[in-house]
């Protein structure tokens, strides 16, 4: 029997376990995915906790994830574009993609390009989508200043080069240990801390148009402090300072079809115009370890499973 992440009750790292489960079966329009690599995000160890149950009800017990990228096994009926042994990227909606097999709607589905690693392809969707649509909701311009808080982690690492490729001078909030990766990419690293305000103003002496925050924590009232538009900025992690202050919060939602968007991104990573950092692979096995690592929000791109 096929293996899948399941958990029973809202709760920590320690409800997740890896359970035997019945063999899915596509039906119209579905097709069944053998899962080489899926993505893990932080929204995904949020919903577990409980946090967000009304916004995102649980049925138990829950599987978890959305980005995956494999080999399609199976096709139901009226399936076309898609065959077995097709190589695909995509996402599911319904928490399902940290398993051995998922399955999956043919809108929610591209074809994998060959130079793409299954470790990239199969984290792609959430940061990507979110990545695109925070750099799209700030209306960047080329020569307009940019920061990006959390400029290093898995949607920040995306948004700081979608960003340049605005012609927009991008600085990146990041820890020491990650500038040299900023800077290689054509963004100002700036460490976080006390005096990130200063830093800022001395890096962008003619002031700051946008701002994107990945990370929460203060940084909706440092943009506001640096003199940017609440229409200019927009967060991805602190939704009541959004509420409080009236700044944006597309992510994903800003990105329209999630498949079209994961295809242009595929081909971007393919053609070499964007790098997909992987910090880590676990084995399915280890789920509990990857979201140990995780959950200390300090990683370097995205930390992978893989079935």
């Amino acid at each position: 029997m096929p293996k899948a992440v399941r958990y029973d009750e809202f709760g920590g790292i320690d409800v997740l376990r890896v359970d035997e489960v019945e063999r899915p079966v596509p039906g119209d329009g579905q097709v069944l995915v053998r899962v080489k690599t899926a993505g893990i995000n932080p929204s995904e160890a949020v919903i577990r906790t409980g946090a967000l149950s009304d916004m995102f009800p649980s049925t138990f017990p829950s599987g978890q994830g959305s980005d995956f990228a494999g080999v399609v096994e199976e096709a139901g009926t009226g399936v076309t574009g898609f065959s077995p042994g097709d190589q695909v990227l995509g996402f599911t909606q319904k928490r399902a993609s940290q398993a051995e097999l998922v399955l999956a709607e043919t809108g929610d589905l591209t074809q994998k390009p060959e130079t793409v690693s299954w470790e990239v392809a199969g984290s792609l969707y959430v940061v990507g989508v979110t990545a695109w649509g925070a750099v799209h909701a700030v209306q960047l311009k080329e020569g307009e200043t940019v920061v990006i808080s959390g400029a290093a982690g898995g949607v920040g690492s995306l948004a700081v080069q979608l960003a340049r490729r605005t012609g927009a001078t991008v600085i990146g909030l990041a820890s020491e240990s990650n500038h040299e990766w900023l800077t290689s990419h054509g963004v100002i690293p700036i460490a976080y801390g006390d005096g990130v305000a200063d830093r800022i103003r001395a890096a962008a002496p003619s002031g700051v148009d946008a701002f994107i925050d990945t990370f929460g924590d203060g940084y909706v009232e440092l943009a506001l402090a640096l003199g940017v538009a609440t229409d200019r900025i927009d967060t991805i992690a602190d939704f009541a300072a959004a509420e409080k202050h009236g700044v944006k919060t597309d992510g994903g939602s800003a990105a329209g079809p999630g498949a079209k968007v994961l295809a242009e991104l595929a081909a971007l990573i393919a053609d070499g115009h964007l790098e997909v950092p992987i910090a880590n692979v676990y084995p399915l096995a280890q789920v509990r370890e990857a979201y140990t690592e995780l959950e200390h929000r300090h990683t370097h791109g995205k930390i992978v499973l893989r079935p």
